[in-house]
């Protein structure tokens, strides 16, 4: 934490106003400085009718009994309309995931994300191997930052690829055929071909899936509509621009509708069979944290305290809220077989609890509630969709728990990793694995849908023609990148 890269980035955060609290605080207490990377030391249990225990951190032994009786707590879109990080308030860590990542006045996705574009497709076929497209690719990385840099520096942009924009139009064809391919084995000619896509970043995919969709069956091509769901205003009309600036856009405009809402704010019932989009987006919906009693292995669900200087202090609650309580009652009644626990092999729970080694309390566990409730959307508002999703279901490098995200911001073009999600809202990227085996019994259980879970290179194996992303010696970087990657598809 003393390098000079690290130094500088506390420096530029530090540089922003104070934030405002939701209560006026004392004189005393209204310094203009925060700490936003922190370690903290295992809990203790403190005697409090609200059987809250805080996370009590080495460097500032603060203690946080009377903020927590006096501060509200707060969700994401209570704080949708503020455009100052909030102070004084409690958070679950689900809503501050929430706030952190989508709020539209300072949220990472709203304020420095930028999703990168390589300009002209990569010809792979004339790559000498995989090393050189990793140089190519570093290349454009750096000739599209530059030309960002001219029209706006950003020392603090976020900038990330996707398979959509590193394989256009491979990746997007590749979708497409599967849901050609499985509209007329079972809705063609009774339906319309109707694609929803939530997360749609550049509006990549949806050009890529019409343009093939066109060129290769005309006759779908008249039945098919288009819908984006966007949550982010800015990306929104990015995909719109982007629709209307492509060559090829003749016909498409008719097809496309984008929707600038969160898919959690939907009200619109939609009757009509639909397949539904769900690429590289799993991973940035926010998780709530629990964490079990070594003995007793009653689970406590985490929050954060965000105090009147900017602090953020860990707290655990053995009492539940709603959404958390239900996914661990699906989770246990749908799991058609083990799932992993921070607590370990039962047989050895006893010895890892036991003195001198053991802790009151195991790792915290992230669970995925933000996911189980677009379940519940799309059960309740798209009853005949069929869901298409890709995620990671695995991370290096991840912060310490089960099921952990990898927080991460990056700084002039440096990648810097932190040890914990309760860092300065909207400058770092907070993304979790998926444990398919885990999502796809709670999505069968919510929906009572059929699914299929895939490798991500089984799945291009089957749906691509893989020959356009061979290099000159074989390699495939489509195959080869994408390991830790699965499918999980309705059938």
């Amino acid at each position: 934490m003393d390098s000079p890269m690290l130094n500088q980035l506390f420096r530029q955060l530090f540089r922003h106003p104070a934030c405002q609290s939701f209560r006026r605080p004392p004189a005393s207490l209204s310094r203009q400085t925060r700490t936003f990377l922190t370690r903290r030391t295992p809990g203790k249990r403190k005697p409090q009718d609200d059987a809250m225990l805080w996370t009590k951190r080495g460097d500032y032994p603060k203690n946080i009994e009377e903020e927590y009786k006096l501060y509200p707590t707060v969700t994401a879109k209570e704080l949708r309309n503020r455009r100052e990080r909030p102070r004084q308030v409690k958070m679950l860590t689900r809503e501050f995931v929430d706030d952190s990542l989508y709020n539209p006045h300072y949220g990472y996705f709203s304020k420095h994300a930028t999703i990168f574009s390589p300009g002209e497709p990569f010809d792979f076929n004339n790559i000498e191997d995989g090393p050189a497209f990793h140089r190519l690719l570093g290349q454009r990385y750096t000739e599209f930052e530059d030309l960002l840099d001219e029209v706006k520096p950003d020392v603090a942009r976020q900038l990330w690829h996707t398979p959509t924009e590193l394989f256009r139009p491979y990746y997007g064809e590749t979708i497409a055929r599967y849901l050609v391919s499985n509209y007329k084995l079972t809705l063609y000619p009774y339906h319309d071909l109707i694609i929803y896509e939530m997360g749609a970043g550049n509006g990549t995919m949806m050009l890529n899936i019409l343009d093939f969709i066109r060129d290769t069956d005309y006759e779908v091509y008249q039945r098919t509509k288009f819908k984006i769901i966007e949550i982010s205003p800015a990306l929104a009309d990015l995909q719109m621009k982007n629709l209307m600036d492509t060559l090829n856009f003749k016909g498409h405009r008719d097809r496309v509708e984008i929707v600038n809402r969160s898919i959690f704010d939907w009200d619109t019932y939609v009757h009509s069979p639909c397949f539904f989009l769900a690429l590289e987006v799993f991973d940035n919906f926010s998780h709530d944290t629990i964490r079990y009693d070594s003995k007793t292995e009653l689970p406590q669900q985490g929050g954060v305290l965000i105090d009147a200087d900017g602090e953020f202090h860990e707290f655990y609650n053995t009492r539940l809220d709603p959404v958390a309580a239900r996914f661990l009652r699906v989770r246990q009644a749908a799991a058609r077989r083990p799932y992993p626990s921070p607590l370990g092999p039962r047989v050895l729970r006893g010895l890892r609890s036991a003195p001198p080694f053991g802790s009151s309390h195991s790792l915290p566990e992230y669970i995925p509630t933000r996911l189980m409730q677009f379940f519940d959307v799309l059960n309740q508002y798209f009853p005949a969709h069929r869901l298409v999703s890709s995620d990671f279901s695995s991370l290096p490098d991840a912060v310490p728990g089960l099921n952990a995200p990898v927080v991460q911001t990056r700084y002039q073009r440096q990648t810097v990793p932190v040890s914990t999600p309760f860092v300065h809202q909207g400058y770092f990227d907070i993304f979790f694995p998926t444990d398919f085996n885990v999502v796809e019994d709670v999505y069968r259980a919510v929906t009572g849908k059929l699914t299929q879970v895939t490798s991500h290179e089984d799945f291009v194996n089957r749906w691509a023609y893989i020959e356009d992303t061979e290099t000159r010696n074989g390699e495939n970087p489509l195959l080869s990148w994408y390991k830790n990657a699965s499918m999980l598809m309705t059938v």
